[in-house]
């Protein structure tokens, strides 16, 4: 987001919040913030693509917890707007021109399309294909 104030225009980004946040003693609060707008989007990629790969390579090993961490994907899906939502208030409450205003930065578009595109993306993966890869590895070990 980029802040206007009378005087000074600044540009935030999450990290840069992040620190700040950190550096003023509100460390549980930076800490809340890392988890659910950095980790959790990055997680959501690392487990669509771990997903991916071990269904095309037909890799052995428990099922039961890539379908569990499919679950946890969709579910946590649903949340990953949040961060866009709190930056759309944050812009639509913060006008008071020519005083202060707050205006989206580039990065809330992008942020966006990737909780969009992840959605999607595990919306449109089928889960029956983690079963079926244990299936095909199981007829070609007997």
């Amino acid at each position: 987001m980029v802040s206007n104030t009378f005087a000074t225009s600044d540009a935030e980004t999450i990290m840069g919040g992040v620190v700040y946040l950190y550096t003023s003693g509100s460390w549980p609060l930076a800490l809340i913030v890392l988890v659910a707008s950095v980790m959790v989007p990055l997680g959501k990629l690392l487990a669509l693509g771990y997903l991916l790969v071990s269904v095309q390579r037909g890799m052995a090993g428990s099922h039961h917890d890539r379908a569990r961490l499919f679950r946890i994907v969709v579910f946590i899906g649903r949340w990953s707007m949040l961060d866009v939502f709190v930056d759309t208030f944050t812009v639509a409450l913060v006008q008071l021109q020519p005083l202060m205003s707050v205006l989206p930065g580039p990065g809330v578009l992008f942020f966006a399309a990737v909780v969009v595109l992840t959605m999607l993306a595990a919306e449109t993966f089928d889960p029956r294909l983690i079963w079926d890869s244990a299936n095909n590895m199981e007829t070609q070990d007997g």
